[in-house]
């Protein structure tokens, strides 16, 4: 029995639901992309493997599933690769999750100017104030967002802060996987 609290949405409880799982993974985790499907049509289209997902029991009628996808790849930035991926008609959302370091906004005004991107994420990993964050983010193919950060030095369910506008250029990234 998973530990998400219900929330008033399926995307929020799926998003909350990845959350937990990348959790019980531990930290220091690469990107994890997954399909988010219809639960209810999944039942009905696929029962060998919604059974196989612990769904064929349910007694809910709304919500999404997701499945984790193949492993993203190390030697391509995470940009470049989502601008690689289409999804087939029966999936109706995706989500992505990544561990990345953060500064507070009071920090912004340190940042040195014209550093290259790996001078920048060393300035940063080196910074006092950084903050180690797990960013979940979801999106639907109507343009839906959501997504949930936690902090690793707050690492609990209840300190989880969810959102549609935490992680805007990543929901917006993973809504062109989407696109034509």
């Amino acid at each position: 029995m998973s530990n998400t609290p219900m929330a008033a949405n399926p995307l929020t409880r799926a998003v909350l639901e990845i959350d937990e799982y990348a959790s019980g993974l531990g930290w220091d985790q690469p990107a994890r992309l997954f399909a988010l499907v219809d639960t209810a049509r999944l039942r009905t289209q696929e029962p060998a493997l919604a059974a196989q997902l612990g769904l064929a029991d349910e007694s809910e009628t709304t919500g999404l599933t997701p499945i984790e996808q193949d492993e993203i790849p190390t030697d391509k930035a995470l940009d470049e690769f989502l601008g690689t991926i289409a999804w087939p008609d029966a999936v109706v959302g995706c989500a992505l999750t990544v561990e990345r370091l953060m500064l507070p906004p009071s920090a912004e005004a340190q940042v040195p100017q014209n550093l290259s991107d790996a001078r920048l994420a060393k300035w940063v990993a080196e910074h006092p104030e950084r903050q180690e964050v797990r960013m979940t983010v979801a999106v639907l193919r109507d343009g839906t967002r959501e997504s949930a950060v936690r902090l690793r030095e707050k690492d609990t369910p209840t300190e989880v802060l969810t959102g549609p506008e935490l992680v805007p250029g990543l929901a917006q990234a993973l809504t062109a996987t989407f696109e034509d």
